[in-house]
């Protein structure tokens, strides 16, 4: 008896990723549902949060006429999509490396030809690039979406753009979850730190192969990497043959799958130099198998530093006298479990430099991370006898050196804290003996000094402002200037607080018709775009998937919600919908909080927000400004009784914004009401403001006194007894 066919099922899709695909806003899709009857009725998800077939609503789409408005990245999602939960997105990788050296006019051609010819021609291109990735691929005519959108893609945002895509694709749906590239900006900072002389550099934990791309940009010729997930492996090959410039085509690049600590892939490789990332507090490293490893020069490292054993495993692929520069985290150059080999790096002249970051100029985006400079002892030279500090983070002990900007706005300067980091590494490694330290930002500490019974590697300790370097004027000038900034914010903070005369509503509280969240979208009178599930962007040895910063887009976050601050984070911030960016008018709800926060739950963006993409933990609503006033909408969204009626949750709180209740008035009335809500939220600010200058101000007194650049000023008795 024959089977009966079965038709797998369509992917599902949102509301949101509807109007992406449409090129329409939220609340149009919302339109659509209410007056189209034939409109596609939702097939899962839940009445708040409704998923509908995607394939019965592109046919919906195409029947009025709507051809897609989403970028060429949004139709390849779209097309891997329809393909099916099971498909493996990196079957495309060979193909890809073959259509971006198309040329354009060829490319064009096959996207003419029908999807039985396209898949055919796909399988030709293959067979003229043949690999052993691509013996065992063969496209379908089912595959011709993919194909179609992955040329127009190549065609458009280029085959970088189409390759993110392919492996995010992957990565979302494996169980290990992907892991964040290096920004280029860092991955060029930690090569400019090699000699020019470089030109064969390992990277034993290659990701996506951010770092040896910037090692080939400054000549390197023979690249080697190894992941220990086959797909970034894949993907770190792919992405160094796209990146290959016209002048390398003699570049040797290797790039295997594997653990490098467990399963070395190049036992008895060496190199001029090592350039890592390596995964941060990994305690099933292999501790217990590789304890008598000989590459444990330094010292077993425990179950609990395998940053360590990265470290040993670098110098241990380099030659003599070769380099490795490593990223990694601050709380290694002073935790007492690795004293003591970090004592026999530096009393063996491996360490040659510390440098520290910024924060948030890559993850995990809370901790200012460190560069570790090392290079292999090379016998019969002469020994080093410093090492040295570069405070990269620009945080002077008395405020002489200030932080050039966040690395996830806008106005982040890579080139200038790239010169900030090599013009002294560079200068001290030319002539260590002749350096001559930076206040506050360079110096060269002998080693002596350094094996006591801490062994403190951190910069900012080693690099503190002595009092010889302190300039007592001008820390006077300083201190003028903060009293008088403060004076005048607490003028400002008098007048905002007394802006208007209170008087009670009646004897009794003042009561409503309200509606919640929901009703009012279901009515069209806001949008809602909601945020990322709670645990999104998280560090990426914990999981979670966030391209690579790709620009310098400003990120508004929950934290600058609570804060009241300006956009501060970085790309890997972002929501999810990372097309949608924030618009003056837009209201601001952070989604997750605590029972004991006390900050604020909402913000009304105004115009120095507008363009910045929206946070992963934040919801935004875009009231219609006909129908609600944005100020009355925060006020109301955001007051405690509101959100703890929408929350879930007891540690962390999760709140659901279609629950929050608004109250129902005229548009005069509320207008009314969002002015107080405005000018308490101004009063909040100047509140914050002051209170910094007056912590800045009283940090830069003490820092004074303490190291004799100021006397205390003399009393009213003190001066008349003079």
């Amino acid at each position: 008896m024959p089977q009966k066919s079965v038709t797998p099922p369509s992917a599902q899709v949102t509301a949101a990723e509807i109007s992406r695909i449409a090129g329409v806003t939220r609340a149009t899709v919302s339109n659509w549902r209410r007056r189209h009857a034939d409109f596609p009725a939702p097939s899962g998800g839940t009445e708040s949060s409704p998923l509908y077939d995607l394939g019965a609503v592109q046919q919906w789409l195409r029947g009025r006429g709507h051809t897609s408005a989403a970028s060429p990245e949004e139709d390849l999602r779209t097309a891997l999509r329809l393909l099916g939960a099971g498909v493996d997105a990196a079957r495309f990788f060979p193909l890809l490396a073959g259509v971006a050296r198309l040329p354009e006019q060829e490319s064009g051609q096959l996207l003419e030809l029908p999807d039985d010819r396209l898949a055919t021609a796909a399988n030709d291109l293959l067979a003229t690039r043949t690999t052993s990735e691509t013996r065992s691929v063969k496209y379908e005519t089912e595959d011709a979406g993919v194909i179609r959108a992955l040329l127009t893609c190549v065609r458009g945002p280029g085959a970088q753009a189409a390759l993110d895509v392919l492996a995010e694709r992957d990565l979302d749906e494996s169980a290990a979850s992907g892991t964040y590239r290096t920004p280029r900006g860092l991955a060029d900072l930690m090569t400019g730190l090699l000699p020019d002389t470089v030109t064969r550099v390992l990277d034993p934990a290659c990701g996506s192969g951010t770092l040896l791309a910037a090692a080939r940009r400054r000549g390197a010729r023979e690249l080697y990497g190894q992941d220990i997930r086959a797909l970034q492996a894949q993907r770190a090959s792919v992405a160094l043959q796209l990146d290959e410039p016209a002048s390398a085509a003699e570049t040797e690049v290797v790039i295997a799958a594997g653990d490098s600590l467990r399963a070395d892939a190049f036992p008895g490789l060496t190199v001029d130099a090592v350039l890592c990332n390596p995964p941060f507090g990994d305690r099933d490293w292999g501790h217990d198998e590789l304890a008598y490893d000989p590459r444990w020069a330094y010292g077993v490292p425990s179950r609990f530093e395998s940053e360590l054993a990265w470290v040993q495993h670098a110098l241990a692929h380099v030659e003599p006298g070769g380099y490795v520069v490593m990223l990694l985290p601050p709380a290694l150059a002073f935790r007492t479990s690795a004293r003591r080999i970090r004592a026999e790096l530096v009393r063996s002249r491996a360490v040659r430099a510390v440098v520290s970051l910024p924060a948030r100029v890559a993850y995990p985006l809370h901790i200012a991370l460190h560069i570790w400079i090392l290079q292999r002892p090379e016998p019969g030279t002469a020994e080093r006898t410093s090492v040295l500090f570069i405070d990269g983070d620009g945080e002077g002990s008395a405020g002489t050196v200030t932080r050039s900007g966040s690395p996830g706005s806008a106005a982040f300067d890579w080139a200038g804290l790239a010169e900030r980091v090599l013009t002294p590494w560079k200068a001290y490694r030319d002539q260590p003996d002749g350096f001559t330290d930076e206040s506050g930002l360079a110096r060269a500490v002998p080693v002596v000094d350094l094996l006591d019974d801490v062994v403190d590697l951190t910069p900012g300790r080693q690099v503190r402002t002595a009092a010889a370097d302190v300039d007592p004027a001008a820390l006077v000038g300083r201190i003028t200037a903060l009293h008088g900034q403060l004076e005048s914010q607490l003028d400002e903070l008098a007048t905002l607080s007394g802006a208007a005369k209170w008087e009670t509503a009646s004897t009794s509280m003042r009561e409503w018709r309200t509606a919640t969240v929901a009703d009012l979208t279901r009515g069209g009178a806001l949008a809602v775009v909601r945020s990322a599930a709670l645990g999104s962007g998280r560090d990426s040895k914990s999981g979670g998937v966030v391209a690579e910063e790709t620009g310098y887009q400003p990120v508004l976050t929950a934290h600058d919600v609570l804060a009241s601050s300006a956009p501060s984070g970085a790309t890997g911030d972002v929501h999810p919908d990372i097309s949608q960016t924030v618009a003056e008018g837009d209201v601001l709800l952070r989604a997750v909080s605590s029972p004991s926060a006390t900050g604020l739950m909402t913000r009304v963006a105004d115009e120095s927000d507008a363009g910045a993409l929206l946070g992963s933990a934040l919801h935004l609503l875009r009231p219609d400004p006909a129908r609600l006033d944005p100020w009355f909408l925060a006020g109301f969204l955001g007051a405690a009784d509101n959100i703890t009626a929408a929350s879930t949750g007891t540690t962390m709180v999760q709140v659901n914004p279609a629950r929050l209740r608004v109250p129902l008035m005229p548009l005069a009335e509320q207008r009314h009401y969002g002015d107080a809500f405005r000018r308490a939220y101004q009063l909040r600010v100047a509140a914050h403001r002051a209170a910094a200058l007056a912590t800045e101000a009283a940090n830069a007194v003490t820092a004074g006194l303490t190291v004799g650049a100021l006397l205390p000023p003399l009393s009213g008795d003190q001066h008349q007894s003079g």
